[in-house]
C-alpha cells in the first residue's frame, strides 16, 4: 500500500513510499518510489532500506527527507537526495523518530519523538527493574502507545547537511519544546521563526477532548520554550483539534477540528470539520467552512492556489475536495476512490493522489485540478488482481424495518471454482460505531470469498460516512437500529439465491464485536460467530479500557444516573449472555488497551460455563490494531483460525 505522496520542486517526479507485511522477516517492509509525472515511465526505487516511509522534498528539490527502520529498530530520520544515492541518517532517537518537515529554506528539518525519562524504555532494560508508575490521572496510556506519561512527545530540529559528503557524525538534534506536555502534528510556517502544532495544554486537559493548535518558536535562545496557544480551550474555544496546515502565504492556518461543546466531551458522531484561523487578525476565532451535519473530514492535505484540499467521508468512500473561500466544495476525487493523501504539483493545476479502489488496496493518480480527470500512475495491485481471485463488491441498498436506507455490499465467490451457489454466507461487522467499510480492496472480505464464501458487509446507523443524524441514532441506543439494519442488510442479500440463507455466520471486530455477540444474545439463526476484540461489557470497560472514562458514558449511559444501571443493561450483551446458544470463537490480544483482553476473556468464559462450545485465541504481544497493522505471521495465523472455524462451521461445497 502507498503512503501520502510528495512532489519534486520541479514537478517531473513524485516520492511515495510503498509498504508491504513481509512473512519472513515478520515485519512490514518498503521503499521509496520515484513515479514519472510527465513520460508516464515505469516507477524507479529511490532507497532500497528495510523499511522507508513519510517522504518529505525540501523547498529546492534535492533533499528527500524520510523514516528509515532498520530490522526490529526504530525509525530515524534520513535524507537522500532526489536522483538517488546512499542516504545519510540524520537523528538517534532512542523510541524513534516521527513526522519529519523541510524548513521553508530547506536548512532544518523538524521531527517530532517521544523522550522517556530516566531509567525507562532501554533498548536492553528489563521493565521489571523500573521504578513503579504513580498515576494520578485519567489520561495515561493509549492502545498502540502504551503508557505515555513517563515518555510524552516533543519536537526538534536537525540540520540539513550542507555538502554531498556524508558527516563524521550525526548532527546535534535541538529541542524546541520538553516538560509533561507533548505536541503532535507540526507544521512550518512559511516565515520559518516557527512551527505549529496540536496539543492538549489546558488546564481542563483531563477531564476533556479538546485539543489547541500551538505556535512553536523554532529558535529558542536558551532552554526549548513553552508552545503557546493560538486556539484557547482556557478560554471559550470547544475545539478539538486534529490536525492543521498553514497557508503557503502565512495568512491563514485551514484546521481540522471538532466542536465538542461545553463539556468538552460531545464527541459521539461529532463531525469532524475545516476551519479557517486568520492569522493577520489577533482576535479572530475559527470559522467553520464544511457543514456541521454532512461533512466528516479526515484530514486536510494540501492547498492548491490558495484553496485548502480536504479528505471528506461520503458513503463508503473518501473524497478529494477542494474548497472554495465561500466554503464551496468541489469534488476533484469522487465516486469509488478512499483517498489517504495528496500533494500539488507546483505551478501546474495538478494534485498527485493516493488513493485506494475496488480493484487496488491503493495506488498513485494524477488530477487535473481544474477539469477533475484523473490518470492513473502506478499498478500496485496488479500481481493480486493477476491470481484471478479477488472479487469485485457488489453495491447493496436495503431498507430497515422503519423504511430506514442501508447502504452495503455483497461479495460472492467465483463461480467457476464453487458454483453458482448457494454459498454459505459470512455477515461481516465493522468497528468504531463511528467509522465505515469502504470502497477500497480489503483483505478480510477478500480472503473469505477466496475459500468460498459470501460476505455481506455495510454501514448501519451509527456509521461515519452519511452524516451526523445517522452516526447518532445510537447514542444511548447500542443494539437498537443498528441490529435492525444490519439484519436487513442480510436478508436483502440473501434474496439472491447464490446466498444460502440456512447456512449463516456472523463477524466482527471492537464494536463489530459488540453487535456480533449482542446478535447471539437476540437470535438463534447464526450456525457460528466469531467475536473480535469485543466491546462486550460497558460496566468493566469504564475502569479497564484507555477511552473508557468516557466512551461507554457518553455512548450508552452511567450506571451512576438515575435508571442508569438498567440503560446499560439494555444495551451490554454481557447482562444477556444467557441467551447466547451460537458457537463462538473468540479473538483477542493480550495487549489490546482499546478493548481490553478481559472482555474477551469473560465472553469465552461465561459461554463455556454455560455449555456453549466457545473457543478463545489470544494473541500475544499484540494490541487494538492486530488485524491492520499486526506482526504479519500473526495476522497470517489470525486467518487460518478463521478459516478453520468457518470450515468447521459453514463447510463450504463444490
Amino acid at each position: 500500500m502507498p503512503g501520502a505522496p510528495t512532489v519534486l520542486a520541479d514537478g517531473t517526479h513524485a516520492v511515495v513510499s510503498v509498504v508491504h507485511p513481509d512473512l519472513s522477516s515478520d515485519e512490514y517492509v518498503g521503499r521509496l518510489w520515484s513515479v514519472d509525472l510527465e513520460d508516464g515511465g515505469p516507477p524507479r526505487a529511490l532507497t532500497r532500506g528495510h523499511r522507508d516511509t513519510v517522504p518529505e522534498v525540501s523547498p529546492d528539490g534535492r533533499w528527500v527527507a524520510f523514516l528509515r527502520a532498520e530490522p526490529e529498530g526504530k525509525p530515524q530520520v534520513h535524507v537522500v537526495e532526489a536522483t538517488g544515492g546512499e542516504p545519510i541518517r540524520l537523528t538517534d532517537a532512542p523510541l524513534g523518530a516521527s513526522e519529519p518537515r523541510f524548513s521553508p529554506d530547506g536548512t532544518r528539518i523538524a521531527y517530532v519523538a517521544r523522550v522517556p525519562e530516566e531509567g525507562r524504555y532501554a533498548a536492553d532494560g528489563k521493565p521489571g527493574n523500573e521504578d513503579p508508575r504513580h498515576i494520578t490521572e485519567l489520561k495515561y496510556r493509549s492502545d498502540g502507545v502504551g503508557f505515555f506519561r513517563d515518555r510524552p512527545q516533543h519536537v526538534f530540529v536537525v540540520d540539513v547537511p550542507v555538502d554531498r559528503d556524508r558527516p563524521a557524525e550525526l548532527p546535534e538534534a535541538v529541542a524546541l519544546t520538553s516538560g509533561d506536555i507533548g505536541v503532535s502534528g507540526v507544521r512550518w510556517l512559511p516565515s520559518g521563526d516557527a512551527l505549529v502544532g496540536v496539543s492538549a495544554r489546558h488546564g481542563a486537559r483531563e477531564t476533556d477532548l479538546r485539543s489547541d493548535v500551538v505556535r512553536i518558536d523554532a529558535s529558542p535562545t536558551v532552554d526549548p520554550g513553552t508552545p503557546v496557544p493560538v486556539t484557547d480551550a482556557d478560554g471559550e474555544s470547544t475545539l478539538g483539534v486534529d490536525a492543521v496546515l498553514p497557508s503557503a502565504d502565512g495568512s491563514t492556518l485551514w484546521l481540522v477540528a471538532s466542536d465538542l461543546g461545553p463539556t468538552g466531551r460531545d464527541f459521539v458522531a461529532t463531525q469532524s470539520g475545516l476551519y479557517r484561523l486568520a492569522l493577520d487578525r489577533p482576535d479572530a476565532e475559527p470559522e467553520r467552512l464544511t457543514d456541521p451535519e454532512r461533512d466528516q473530514v479526515t484530514a486536510v492535505v494540501a492547498e492548491l492556489g490558495g484553496d485548502p484540499l480536504i479528505v471528506v467521508e461520503r458513503r463508503g468512500a473518501a473524497h478529494l475536495v477542494r474548497v472554495a473561500a465561500d466554503g464551496t466544495p468541489t469534488t476533484l476525487v469522487g465516486g469509488t476512490h478512499v483517498v489517504s493523501g495528496a500533494a500539488v504539483v507546483p505551478a501546474s493545476g495538478r494534485v498527485v493522489v493516493t488513493a485506494a479502489t475496488p480493484t487496488s488496496a491503493g495506488d498513485v493518480f494524477v488530477v487535473d485540478g481544474s477539469s477533475g480527470a484523473v490518470e492513473v500512475r502506478t499498478d500496485l495491485s496488479a500481481a493480486l488482481r493477476s491470481t484471478g481471485r479477488t472479487r469485485t463488491p457488489v453495491e447493496l441498498v436495503a431498507t430497515s424495518p422503519d423504511g430506514y436506507e442501508v447502504h452495503g455490499w455483497v461479495v460472492t465467490p467465483d463461480p467457476e471454482r464453487y458454483g453458482d451457489g448457494p454459498h454459505p454466507t459470512v455477515l461481516m461487522i465493522h468497528g468504531g460505531p463511528f467509522a465505515q467499510y469502504t470502497h477500497g480492496l480489503f483483505d478480510e472480505v477478500q480472503v473469505l470469498a477466496e475459500a468460498g464464501y459470501a460476505v455481506v458487509l455495510g454501514n448501519p446507523r451509527g456509521s461515519s460516512g452519511y452524516g451526523r443524524a445517522h452516526g447518532l441514532a445510537i447514542c444511548r441506543a447500542f443494539g437498537t437500529v443498528d441490529t435492525d439494519d444490519v439484519l436487513a442488510l442480510l436478508g436483502a442479500a440473501l434474496e439472491d439465491p447464490a446466498l444460502d440463507g440456512e447456512r449463516v455466520g456472523v463477524m466482527g471486530g471492537s464494536y463489530g464485536g459488540y453487535l456480533t455477540a449482542w446478535l447471539t444474545t437476540r437470535t438463534d439463526r447464526f450456525v457460528a460467530a466469531i467475536v473480535e476484540r469485543g466491546f462486550l461489557d460497558p460496566v468493566s470497560f469504564v475502569g479497564s479500557s484507555d477511552i473508557g472514562w468516557f466512551f461507554g458514558l457518553e455512548y450508552l449511559g452511567d450506571a451512576d444516573d438515575a435508571d442508569g444501571a438498567a440503560t446499560l443493561a439494555a444495551q451490554s450483551p454481557m447482562a444477556h449472555v444467557d441467551r447466547v446458544r451460537t458457537p463462538t470463537l473468540v479473538i483477542h490480544s493480550e495487549q489490546d488497551w482499546r478493548c481490553p483482553v478481559e472482555q474477551g476473556q469473560r465472553w469465552f468464559v461465561e459461554l463455556k460455563r454455560r455449555g456453549v462450545h466457545a473457543e478463545l485465541l489470544l494473541f500475544p504481544g499484540e494490541g487494538h490494531e492486530l488485524t491492520r497493522s499486526g506482526n504479519p505471521k500473526h495476522r497470517k495465523v489470525r486467518f487460518d483460525h478463521v478459516l478453520q472455524w468457518w470450515a468447521t462451521h459453514l463447510p463450504v461445497g463444490g
